[in-house]
């Protein structure tokens, strides 16, 4: 009788390493290894999965509208000029007096053609218009800093998605091994029924019991084979990646620290929805300086020159304006309600948020917990199905048991496999998960600290 495949996570391990020893240096957009650990792996999805450069665009647009309400508390400059020609004769009038060449002698009505280069220079600066300018500027801050902290919570999920993807690949490859460590007991087994038949010791039902039992697992195997294959599709794609060939690493430091109570941080999610609260107060505090007066200062030096009349002249002008609106039909009003609304509901939506992150954590903290015992559980399976399944085929070759007892006992077998295999990934799966649930990045704190100490 042929001896079962060794697990197909072994052959994994041991083709791996033999990889990794001739791989080394940090993980870089340009450099891909040519064996994944699942730390390697987060680091490498956190640099180039999509996700996380469009989080990267909206920090840079949000910066670049917190400069655009900066600029509003600024002076505004301008230098302009040009050189033109008109017998129009308010125009060429106006230009005449400018260029400091009128004499009695030039007609009102006909001054006749003139000509004008002029350079003006401007300065308009707004002291007051009711603290929008300010909130203006507060409020796009504050959504800077949401869009930073969406990013962190975008680099969370996508390290715990990377994570489970992980887990997912060596889950279905463990499958997989399961699966032929099945068929080929079943082949081994059937050889044995085939010998038992023909020598008058079998009956053909239990023969066909075999073959059926071979076809199942025939089936088994090519499902399996299917849900690797869809696992290590889906496990590049987070990565950024394409193609179907993916080599792991799995047990290189798969294993992660279960956070504590005092390790527990702000979600990213939480600290995003403070700083649009933020931001909701800025915009209320904007629209009721919409009911203030607003005073602008402006100043402007102008150069004229003409050669019709053939003169030039300088000039400037310097003032003060205050402006107040005293009725606006209740536009306002209207954007005031508006605005302490939509405060109002994001007070209430951050509410909601903190009660749906903390069902979340106990969620986490008790799948965690139920995976570890269910990880205990399934090796002390394994272990009593493997020897069940070693002496029924034992028994079945000296013709002690029957044939449905055999294959009990090989389903029996596979079926302890497969579920060892998905409690120790839902333990791994299940550590991430809650890391996430706490606030934190996969392998590090944070997702700075992670990148900074990338193997």
């Amino acid at each position: 009788m042929t001896a079962a495949a060794p697990p197909l996570r072994h052959l994994f391990t041991a083709a791996c390493l033999a990889l990794a020893l001739c791989w080394a240096g940090p993980v870089t957009a340009a450099d891909q290894p040519d064996a994944w650990t699942a730390r390697q792996a987060v680091i490498y999805a956190l640099q180039n999965n999509p996700d996380s450069k469009i989080a990267r665009q909206r920090i840079s647009a949000a910066e670049a509208a917190r400069h655009q309400a900066a600029a509003a508390m600024r002076p505004g400059i301008s230098l302009s000029g040009g050189y033109s020609q008109t017998d129009n004769p308010m125009q060429a009038f106006g230009a005449i007096l400018n260029q400091g060449g009128f004499d009695n002698t030039i007609d009102f009505n006909d001054p006749g053609r003139t000509d004008n280069l002029g350079f003006k220079a401007e300065i308009n600066y707004r002291f007051y218009n009711g603290g929008r300018d300010q909130a203006a500027s507060e409020a796009a801050e504050a959504l800077q800093l949401a869009s930073e902290t969406d990013r962190t919570a975008t680099q969370h999920r996508l390290g715990y998605e990377v994570v489970r993807a992980y887990q997912t690949i060596i889950q279905a490859g463990d499958q997989v091994a399961a699966r032929e460590a099945e068929l080929s007991a079943i082949d081994s087994s059937l050889q044995v029924a085939v010998a038992r038949y023909e020598a008058g010791d079998l009956l053909r039902a239990d023969l066909l019991q075999f073959e059926v039992q071979q076809a199942r697992a025939s089936e088994q195997l090519i499902i399996a084979r299917h849900q690797l294959d869809l696992a290590q599709r889906g496990f590049l794609n987070l990565l950024g990646l394409s193609g179907t060939d993916t080599v792991l690493l799995p047990g290189a430091g798969d294993e992660q620290s279960v956070p504590t109570v005092d390790a527990y941080r702000e979600r990213p999610e939480i600290a995003a929805l403070h700083a649009r609260l933020m931001a909701a107060e800025a915009a209320l505090a904007g629209a009721r300086g919409a009911l203030r007066p607003t005073l602008d200062g402006f100043a402007g030096y102008q150069y004229d020159r003409g050669w019709e009349v053939d003169g030039d002249g300088s000039s400037w002008l310097a003032g003060l304006q205050l402006t107040y609106q005293l009725y606006d039909g209740g536009r306002r009003d209207g954007e005031i309600a508006q605005k302490a609304a939509e405060l109002a509901e994001l007070k209430e939506h951050l509410g909601k948020l903190r009660l749906a992150v903390d069902l979340e954590i106990q969620e986490a903290e008790l799948n965690r917990r139920q995976a570890a015992e269910r990880r205990q559980v399934t090796q002390k399976m394994v272990q009593v199905a493997r020897e069940s399944a070693q002496l029924n085929r034992e028994r079945f070759q000296q013709g002690v048991i029957l044939a449905s007892d055999l294959i009990d006992s090989e389903v029996r077998l596979t079926d302890a496999l497969v579920r060892q295999s998905a409690a120790r990934a839902n333990c791994r799966t299940a550590a991430a998960r809650l890391r996430q649930a706490a606030g934190m990045q996969q392998f590090a704190p944070t997702t700075k600290e992670l990148l900074e100490t990338q193997p």
